[in-house]
C-alpha cells in the first residue's frame, strides 16, 4: 500500500486554462476500463457537469493510437486537459506539450523508453485478452512522439509513488523537474494513492 507522502514541488500553472474536456489515456496493454479512471471521473462529475470525461479504448497498436488521440481532438471542444497512466502518460505528455494543454501524468513512462524491446513480440491485453504484436517499427513510431525541448513544466501534475516497480521514479522526477510534482512513499505501478489525491487533481485543475 502507498504510505507516507514524502516529497512535492508545486508551481501555479503558467495561464488560467478552462477545462471544457479531459482526456484520460490507459496504460500499455489495457483498457478504459481502469479504477483510476473511474475514481477521478466520478469525482469530478460530481463537482462541475460542465466538463465532459473521456476514457477511450485506445489501440495496442501505437500508430493507431496515436491517430484515434487525434480524432479525438478534432471532434472535441478546445481546452483540453490530457491525463493518463503509465503508457497513457507518455501519450498524454506528448499531447498536451504540442497544444500547450494541462496534462496529469501518473506513474508515466517518459522517453526514451528504456526495456521497451522487452515487449517485442507476441503480448496480451491483460483486460481484453486480446492478443498482439510490437515490433521494433512499434517502438521506433512509439519514441518518435516526443517535443524537442519539454517546456510545458507549469502546465504539468506528475504523481509518483515510489514503490513503481515497472519504473523509475526517481528518473522520472528528473526529466519532469521544474514541473507540479508529488512522490509518495510506497505504492506499486498501479499508483495506490488515487483517492487522497483528489483534492490535489481538482486544485491543479483550478474547478
Amino acid at each position: 500500500m502507498a504510505g507516507e507522502h514524502i516529497c512535492e514541488w508545486y508551481q501555479s500553472s503558467s495561464k488560467n486554462l478552462m477545462v471544457r474536456t479531459i482526456l484520460y489515456f490507459h496504460g500499455f496493454a489495457s483498457s478504459s476500463d481502469s479504477d483510476k479512471a473511474k475514481i477521478i471521473k466520478n469525482h469530478i462529475s460530481k463537482i462541475s457537469k460542465k466538463i465532459k470525461i473521456f476514457i477511450p479504448d485506445l489501440s495496442n497498436n501505437f500508430k493507431e493510437a496515436s491517430n484515434q488521440i487525434n480524432n479525438l481532438l478534432k471532434k472535441s471542444e478546445k481546452d483540453f486537459v490530457f491525463m493518463g497512466s503509465s503508457l497513457g502518460g507518455y501519450y498524454a505528455d506528448f499531447f498536451a506539450n504540442i497544444n500547450n494543454s494541462k496534462a496529469i501524468l501518473i506513474n508515466p513512462a517518459i522517453p526514451p523508453l528504456k526495456g521497451f524491446e522487452e515487449y517485442l513480440g507476441e503480448n496480451e491485453n491483460y483486460s481484453t485478452g486480446e492478443k498482439f504484436n510490437v515490433t521494433k517499427e512499434d517502438i521506433k513510431f512509439l519514441r518518435s512522439l516526443v517535443v524537442k525541448k519539454f517546456n510545458n513544466q507549469k502546465n504539468t501534475l506528475v504523481l509518483l509513488e515510489s514503490g513503481d516497480e515497472v519504473l523509475n521514479y526517481i528518473e522520472t522526477a528528473k526529466y519532469f523537474k521544474g514541473s507540479n510534482i508529488d512522490i509518495t512513499y510506497g505504492g506499486s505501478h498501479t499508483y495506490e494513492s488515487i483517492t487522497q489525491k483528489l483534492e490535489k487533481i481538482v486544485k491543479f485543475l483550478d474547478i
